[in-house]
């Protein structure tokens, strides 16, 4: 794949997730988000791509950050934390740039508390990676490069 144009993603973490190596590590992990990050980048650059992660804890910047995103990067990787469960205008933002999206999380949502179980995000993306901790992103760039390379040139 090094002979092919080199993609550009976003990576998006939402609300707490700067708190992950802390936080509930049965559940999500020991590694830190820094720690995720640099996995997911090392992994990236090895398939010619390259990764801008980011980290917020507000709503409206998750929302900035993918509309901005179209004719910047290629793909968005967006774990949007618990916003994933209520967010339409997350949904609405990722629908309205048009830009491939993948939704990731640590933990496997569907197995967890009922108010986890569903996401508002999931029908405007172009799949999920669920319940694989931090390898998940790791899965989730190597997703987002196929979907990429896959798509028939404009």
């Amino acid at each position: 794949m090094t002979n092919l144009q080199r993609l550009k993603l976003l990576f998006i973490s939402g609300p707490n997730l700067q708190l992950l190596g802390m936080r509930e590590p049965a559940v999500y992990g020991k590694e830190t988000l820094e720690d995720i990050y640099e996995r997911a980048w090392a992994r990236a650059l090895e398939l010619n791509a390259d990764v801008d992660g980011r980290q917020t804890n507000h709503e409206g910047t998750i929302v900035d950050w993918i509309g901005e995103s179209s004719g910047f990067f290629d793909g968005i990787l967006l774990n949007p934390g618990a916003y994933t469960h209520t967010s339409i205008a997350i949904h609405d933002a990722i629908a309205g740039a048009g830009v491939p999206t993948i939704e990731v999380h640590l933990s496997n949502i569907h197995a967890r508390e009922p108010f986890r179980r569903h996401s508002m995000v999931a029908p405007a993306c172009v799949g999920s990676i669920v319940g694989f901790r931090g390898e998940g992103y790791v899965l989730a760039v190597e997703a987002m490069v196929r979907h990429l390379r896959s798509r028939p040139k404009p």
